[in-house]
């Protein structure tokens, strides 16, 4: 055998941390916004973005959209950390309490359920230690890999080959 064939298989971190690199060469939105990546596991992940100016409301309070925005983002690294492209199926938050412009938010996603092509995930967003907004996500897996993109960029898995 050559050292080539004997490469010992991936590890689940390894797949998970491989899978969140390559969805945020392309996830603009995200990068965008802010957001950082703070930690990536099997079925979990935590991001943070800190609220800016242009993400307050008319009320001076973090937009609502732009808590989600966090707490969607997460759900989105959780969810795809198994090397196959995942996406929401249907969200909801519950807003708990303001977000304060100029406070770092953090959103940590956990797996509750997942079986088949669905998963069930919890986002708890925190300014300061304390929950602002409580997210659940329900996921479909849609086939393809994370880590095989074409080489045009789009994202998109690569075909196939025999």
């Amino acid at each position: 055998m050559t050292a080539a064939e004997t490469v010992a298989p991936l590890s689940p971190e390894e797949i998970a941390r491989r899978s969140a690199d390559a969805m945020w060469a392309t996830d603009h939105a995200s990068q965008g916004l802010g957001m950082e990546i703070v930690s990536i596991g099997p079925g979990t992940a935590t991001l943070a973005m800190t609220l800016t100016e242009r993400m307050c409301n008319g009320f001076g309070m973090g937009h609502g959209g732009f808590i989600f925005a966090l707490a969607d983002s997460t759900f989105a690294f959780a969810c795809n950390t198994y090397d196959e492209r995942t996406v929401a199926q249907h969200c909801s938050v519950t807003y708990l309490r303001p977000g304060t412009r100029g406070k770092r938010l953090v959103a940590r996603a956990r797996e509750v359920s997942r079986s088949g092509r669905s998963g069930i995930y919890d986002v708890e967003v925190s300014q300061d230690d304390v929950v602002i907004a409580q997210f659940r996500g329900h996921s479909r897996t849609i086939g393809g890999r994370i880590t095989q993109a074409d080489e045009s960029g789009s994202g998109k898995p690569a075909d196939k080959k025999s």
